[in-house]
């Protein structure tokens, strides 16, 4: 092999075997905690059941909003948070009625996250497990997963995942409100 081809194959083949192994090591980074909650990757798509929920589509979600009690909508879509604010980088909206609990479907939550989620479903529940608890997000979303995962760990007995979220709402024309986070802490 000519002199000149080797120069250039070298730093190729360097190239080449340097993106092979950081992407290996990317590929590696672990999607799942200890505990079992999704920590990486939120968007993308999700399985088509959750311990301890139902999963609901439209449809049956808004046959159970009809229904006595009446469940309580959570959305758990996220939202920036710097410097003890949340950061609206773009609007954001919900079903109507819900409460947003921003960022509680993250699968590492610090305690005081963690105290945040808790304290609002004792609030929206009063205290009471059975309280049917509707958790979403969007389409692809492992956000509402987790949270419905993180629920039922609590003791929440009737939990439902609306799976499609925000967007399968919006996809059947259904009404939207302008969405703010609960507050924090």
């Amino acid at each position: 092999m000519p002199r000149a081809r080797r120069c250039l194959l070298r730093p190729s083949l360097v190239a080449l075997s340097l993106s092979l192994l950081l992407g290996t090591a990317r590929a590696e980074a672990p999607l799942f905690s200890a505990d079992g909650y999704r920590i990486g990757l939120y968007r993308s798509p999700t399985p088509t059941q959750v311990q301890g929920a139902t999963v609901l589509d439209t449809a049956a979600l808004q046959t159970l909003l009809s229904q006595t009690p009446r469940p309580v909508l959570i959305d758990v879509y996220r939202r920036q948070w710097l410097q003890g604010l949340f950061i609206e980088d773009q609007p954001h909206e919900n079903l109507p009625g819900s409460h947003w609990l921003a960022n509680t479907g993250d699968g590492d939550l610090a305690p005081d996250w963690q105290d945040y989620f808790t304290r609002n479903l004792n609030k929206f529940s009063a205290g009471n497990l059975q309280q049917p608890l509707v958790f979403y997000c969007r389409s692809d979303c492992w956000a509402s997963w987790n949270a419905v995962k993180r629920a039922a760990a609590m003791g929440y007995k009737t939990l439902y995942w609306y799976r499609d979220g925000l967007d399968a709402w919006q996809a059947a024309n259904l009404p939207v409100t302008p969405a703010q986070p609960e507050p924090f802490p």
